[in-house]
Order: structure tokens, then C-alpha cells, then sequence
């Protein structure tokens, strides 16, 4: 009886040690946009510069990502007051709109009021996050910050006060940033390293699964893997620094080919981009290879009739190949068709974003500072 009591009393620690947030898949910027007849105004006077968020200038930088779609609720404040952020292992500051913000952007996302908080207090300096497309500026504060279940104590977030014109047609109120201290505006430390020394996870690893079919099922797991997310073995990639969650990438083929990342790069696992962004020159090359043309923007267009024959594209990651398919890099958008690898100007850095996470399931490590991918469910 004690024995059975023992295996009973495990594995009910297992089941409680995971803390799941769902994952809403929202209209993107984009769609919104569309729908308004404003997107071409708003891309020849925004274009899409995803590196502007890693060019590292001390302020915390954020890009436009017009595709962005999943995002999940957290809640600040005694008691609590909700907002829906977007979780991104590309920034590392947590930051909401505040009732003293006057942007456009303010006007229809929720809104944080520091009086109606009986555990939050005034920190003493202001923040500056600096986007694609304008900035967002505001002041730091602390309070009880609850996610999943989890409530961290005493964490430090930002306020917004003004807020770039883009963040109007984005659905998510804030960003939730869950990369490195290293690289967080002001050396705030980030809600995961508090979740860890507070001693609030039971595992120091958290991981993301995004559904590929609807608007259901995908969501952020703190404090280790859902195995019912992914198939197969989990494998291990050190980090080679742990400032984003960055990686050795080997090459980039198709059909047995190198197409790009010759003789090795530097990539990124960024759930907060929505592509799979590269060197203008490697990702012109890889769009030419599976049969897209560039238009004025920068999309990468294909006739949504060829995707069952268009090729594999395949990521050498840590001496292992990670393949994803047409039917996974190509996206469909009122009737247009286009590929999810987008430019991302001069810069040698890759970002592997959601059109790879997708396909594999991301385990973040930060002790061991090792991520882990495997076959997405």
C-alpha cells in the first residue's frame, strides 16, 4: 500500500509541477489592416525590419511584426487586472499600457491603474523601448505578477506612456519578454529568472507550442515539456550565448543543396517574430530556389496552386537536421499566397520564428542554457 501511495503521490507532483497558459492565435496586424484598406499605406511608411529589435543600443528593442497572432493572458495588480501579452523569447522586459497613456494604442487595449493595485509600487526610472516603427516609452513599477497559475512577487514591469502607432492594430495589450537578464532595459530581471529564484517552477524550463491548424491548443508551459505536445526525442542544442536564446545553425539546404547559412551562422528562436527572417542575400536565394517572386514590399509571393510541389526547406541545427515543408513555410492570406522567410536586411543573424516553431515543439533550458526542439504533435 505505501509503495503504491509513493508512485500515486509522484505522479501527482509531476502533473502539478506543469503550469500550461493557453495561447489565443488573434487576427495579426496585418489582417486588420487589410480589412481597414489601409496595409499598403501602412507598409510603404512602415517596412518590415525585424532586426531593428536585436541591434543591441542598451534601450529594449521590438519590431513591427505586422503577423504576430498569439498571444495569452496575465494578470498584474491586488487585485488582479488582466492583459493579454504576447510571450517573446526574443525581448526580455515585461511591459503593459498604463491608464496614464495617451497614445492611440492605449485607447483599445486594457490599461493598467496603479491605484486600484494595493501591492504595486513606483520605481524610480523611466523606460524606453525602441520598435521598428517609433517607441514606446514609459516608467518601471513592481507588483504581483500572476501567470499560469504562478504569482511572482514584487516584479518589476514597465508602464507605458506612449506607445508607436503600430501597436493599435496589434490584438496583444503588452509583451512578456523571456530571454536573458543580459539584455533587459534598465538590467530588470525578467518574470522567468523570478519564477526561478523565487522557487516557483520545478524545473528551471519553460517551452512553447504553437497549433499550426486553428485558433486552438497552443500555449507556453512553465517549468518543463508537455509530452503530449511533441513526438519522438527531445534534442539538445547548447545556447552559444544566452543573452537571446541563440544558437549555432550549420546551413540551410534544399533538396541536398546549401541554399544559405554557408560555412555556419548564428540563429535565434524568437516565438515574438512571426518568420523566418535571414541576410537579404541568403533568404532571396532560398526564395528564388522554391519558386516565390519579391514584390514591393518585400513579400515573398507563389502561386498557392504549387504548394504541394514546392521543396523541403531543411535547418541544420547542432549537426541535426529540423525540415519544414511547403505546406509549413507557406501562408495563406485572402486568397495570396505567400512564403514565411523574410528579409532581414545586412544583419548575419537568423530568426527562427513561429513558421519554425511550429513545426517544432521549443523546450528553453535556462540553467543548463541548452534548448530543446522536437517534432511538434
Amino acid at each position: 500500500m505505501m509503495k503504491w501511495l509513493v508512485v500515486l503521490s509522484a505522479l501527482v507532483a509531476l502533473s502539478e509541477c506543469l503550469h500550461k497558459i493557453p495561447l489565443i492565435k488573434g487576427k495579426t496586424a496585418r489582417e486588420s489592416l487589410k480589412e481597414k484598406g489601409i496595409w499598403e499605406k501602412f507598409r510603404k511608411e512602415h517596412p518590415y525590419n525585424p532586426m531593428v529589435k536585436f541591434d543591441q543600443t542598451g534601450s529594449e528593442p521590438m519590431t513591427n511584426d505586422a503577423d504576430l497572432s498569439y498571444y495569452g493572458v496575465i494578470s498584474i495588480g491586488t487585485p488582479p487586472q488582466s492583459f493579454s501579452v504576447i510571450f517573446d523569447t526574443g525581448s526580455s522586459n515585461l511591459w503593459v499600457p498604463s491608464v496614464y497613456c495617451s497614445s492611440a494604442a492605449c485607447q483599445n487595449h486594457e490599461k493598467f491603474n496603479p491605484q486600484q493595485s494595493s501591492t504595486f509600487k513606483w520605481g524610480n526610472q523611466p523606460l524606453s523601448i525602441q520598435y521598428g516603427t517609433g517607441s514606446m516609452t514609459g516608467y518601471l513599477a513592481s507588483d504581483t505578477v500572476e501567470v499560469g497559475g504562478i504569482s511572482v512577487a514584487n516584479q518589476v514591469f514597465g508602464l507605458s506612456q506612449t506607445e508607436a502607432a503600430f501597436m493599435a492594430s496589434m490584438e496583444a495589450d503588452g509583451i512578456l519578454g523571456l530571454a536573458f537578464q543580459s539584455i533587459a532595459s534598465d538590467n530588470v530581471v525578467p518574470v522567468f529568472d523570478n519564477m526561478i529564484s523565487q522557487g516557483l517552477v520545478s524545473q528551471p524550463i519553460f517551452s512553447v507550442y504553437l497549433s499550426s491548424d486553428s485558433a486552438q491548443g497552443s500555449e507556453v508551459v512553465f517549468g518543463g515539456a508537455d509530452p503530449s505536445h511533441y513526438t519522438g526525442q527531445i534534442t539538445w542544442i547548447p545556447l552559444s550565448s544566452a543573452t537571446y536564446w541563440q544558437i549555432q545553425m550549420d546551413s540551410v539546404t534544399i533538396n541536398g543543396q546549401t541554399v544559405a547559412c554557408s560555412g555556419g551562422c548564428q540563429a535565434i528562436i524568437d516565438t515574438g517574430t512571426s518568420l523566418i527572417v535571414g541576410p537579404n542575400s541568403d533568404i532571396n536565394n532560398i526564395n528564388a530556389w522554391v519558386g516565390a517572386s519579391t514584390d514591393q514590399y518585400g513579400d515573398a509571393i507563389v502561386n498557392c496552386q504549387n504548394i504541394q510541389s514546392m521543396p523541403d526547406v531543411t535547418f541544420s541545427l547542432g549537426g541535426n537536421s529540423f525540415t519544414v515543408p511547403a505546406s509549413a513555410y507557406v501562408a495563406q492570406n485572402n486568397g495570396d499566397c505567400s512564403t514565411g522567410f523574410g528579409q532581414g536586411g545586412s544583419s548575419q543573424l537568423w530568426i527562427l520564428g513561429d513558421v519554425f516553431i511550429r513545426e517544432y515543439y521549443a523546450v528553453f533550458d535556462a540553467n543548463a542554457q541548452q534548448i530543446g526542439l522536437a517534432n511538434s504533435a
